[in-house]
This record gives structure tokens, sequence and C-alpha cells, in this order.
């Protein structure tokens, strides 16, 4: 984790508003400040800072933007949040170690992944309670449900692999080999590729869903923890290198590496689909990217240790 100089880089941003950015909030977990932080992305401006607990970390907001869904390893539990009160509405209980989420499209059913029970916990949204639990490889990390509802994906980052499960039998119905140690897992907005931040080979992974395998690979930065997809292009945050590795969805050659905050962690991209948003662990901030320029734009302060690690955006509008 080297050290970077951020000085220079925050005057020049000072000036630098988000300008046209669509009308959305982020739901940042700061894992050393046991919060969750809302931040405005039109004015750039933290809005709420809402008490979690026990390091949270994975961050699901529901499709209709009612709650976000929080999980905190220390404490084995998934907080529920009302998204337009700011208050914690609700905990669920859910043992081991619950690190990445999911919630379906039609925000009936909320996926955790346990890292230490090499499982996925069901949670029925109405009720807030553990319903099932699925079989996944080692140490399983992001997760992420296709457009339809119909598949799971899970990143097993100790099994160097991806579990495929059908949500309707909650069952793995594939595995998929893809680079050393994934740990986020995205999915394209058909619902046809899937991408892996491998963070031990320090690449990413394509997967054709339908046929579950792993159809390329795409040299990246350093520790590659994410990815967001937007404007024909795959963004990745490399940990160690300070920077968002940029790619081109069709070729899957890299185009540019873009310096942002220290040991960037969580990235989603805007609905409108113009801007990313990078959370950075060691700097405390979060950067703004012009998808289009592929420059940062804009920096906002956040709580201790920011990882979003997850869906963490959510429209207001």
């Amino acid at each position: 984790m080297r050290a970077r100089v951020l000085a220079a880089l925050a005057a020049s941003l000072c000036a630098a508003g988000i300008g046209s950015a669509s009308a959305e909030e982020a739901f940042v977990t700061n894992q050393l400040s046991d919060d969750l932080m809302v931040v405005d992305l039109a004015t750039s401006r933290s809005v709420a800072t809402i008490p979690i607990g026990g390091k949270p970390a994975g961050v699901a907001v529901s499709a209709d933007g009612r709650f976000a869904y929080v999980t905190s390893p220390d404490a084995k539990a998934v907080t529920v949040v009302d998204a337009a009160t700011r208050q914690v509405s609700g905990r669920i209980e859910v043992g081991g170690g619950p690190l990445g989420i999911a919630v379906t499209p039609d925000g009936k059913t909320l996926y955790v992944a346990d890292w230490y029970a090499a499982a996925v916990r069901v949670i029925d949204t109405a009720s807030r309670s553990v319903t099932a639990s699925i079989a996944v490889g080692a140490s399983p990390s992001g997760l992420a449900v296709t457009p339809d509802g119909r598949l799971l994906l899970s990143a097993d980052r100790d099994d160097d692999s991806v579990s495929v499960v059908n949500t309707a039998t909650r069952e793995r119905k594939a595995t998929i080999k893809v680079g050393t140690r994934p740990f986020g897992v995205t999915i394209d907005a058909e619902g046809k590729r899937a991408y892996t931040a491998n963070v031990g080979s320090n690449d990413v992974s394509v997967i054709d869903i339908a046929a579950s395998q792993e159809i390329g690979r795409v040299p990246v930065g350093m520790r590659p923890y994410a990815v967001a997809l937007t404007q024909g292009r795959g963004f990745v945050t490399d940990q160690y290198g300070g920077t968002v590795s940029v790619f081109d969805l069709a070729t899957l050659k890299p185009i540019k590496r873009i310096n942002v905050g220290d040991y960037p962690e969580g990235i989603n991209a805007t609905a409108d689909g113009k801007r990313v948003i990078v959370a950075c662990w060691e700097s405390n901030t979060l950067s703004i990217i012009d998808a289009t320029e592929l420059k940062v734009i804009g920096e906002v302060k956040t709580g201790d240790g920011p990882r979003a690690f997850g869906a963490f955006l959510r429209r207001t509008e």
C-alpha cells in the first residue's frame, strides 16, 4: 500500500463540480468509522451519516431505491437502512462472516456471501429472515444477480472460481474457473457477460454466462478489487496502484489508467452512464471520474475506510 500525495489533485478539484450528474446518491460504507455515509452526487456533499457498527463493508441498494442493505462482518449481521429517512429500520442476524451482498431486481430476496462458510445466505426481505443457505466455493466475496433474477454469481476467492446458482432451485449449476483470487463480480445490463476482478493475478476474467465459461482475460493494475461498466468500457479499481484501469468491452484491450485516491475499492457507474464513482480506502475519499473524458473531475471526503463494496448508488428521481 504505497502512499500517494493528493494535495495538488485536491487543489485542482476544489472548483470542479459534478456538473451534469444525474440525481443520485452514494451510500458509502466506512468500515473504520463504523458508519454509512450518504453523498448527494449532484452537489458533491454528504447529506447523512448513519451509525452501523460491526465494521460495515458490503452494500446493496434495492432497485426501487427504498432500502440500502449493509453487511457487517464483525457483527455477523445485515443492517437494513430506509434510504429516504436515513434511519436504520432493522437488523438481520446471519452469523459467520457476511461480506458481499446483492438484492434481486424485484427486491424480494437478498443474497449474502458468508466468507467463512463457503455459502451464500438467502434472506426474505419481507420477513427479514434467513430462509436458506446455498453451498458455493471457498471464501465467497462479490455477488451479482442477472437482470432477469434467474441466476446468482458468486466470486469464490480461494477457489479461483465463480459459482453460478439457479435462484429458483437455490442450487449451484456450474463452476467457472477464472483468474487467481476473484473478488468483485459484475454482470452487464444484458445479462450475457460477467467480469471478475482477480486480486491475485492482476487481471479481469470475462465470462460468457450462458456458456458458463471464461472467454477472455484483461490485464489491469495491482490488486484489482471490483469492476464497473459504462459506455462500452470496463472500469477496474487497482488497490495497490491507486488507479482505475479502463478497457474496451468489445476488444478487451486496455485503454488507460486513471490516477485516483489511495487504495481504491468499491466502484459504480451512475445511471446515466456519465460518471464513475470510486471509494478510496486510504485517502478517505470518493473520486468522481468523467466516463467519456476518462479523467477525475471531483472528489468528496468520506468517513474512515470507505469500501462501498457492491451496488452503492441510488437514483432519487
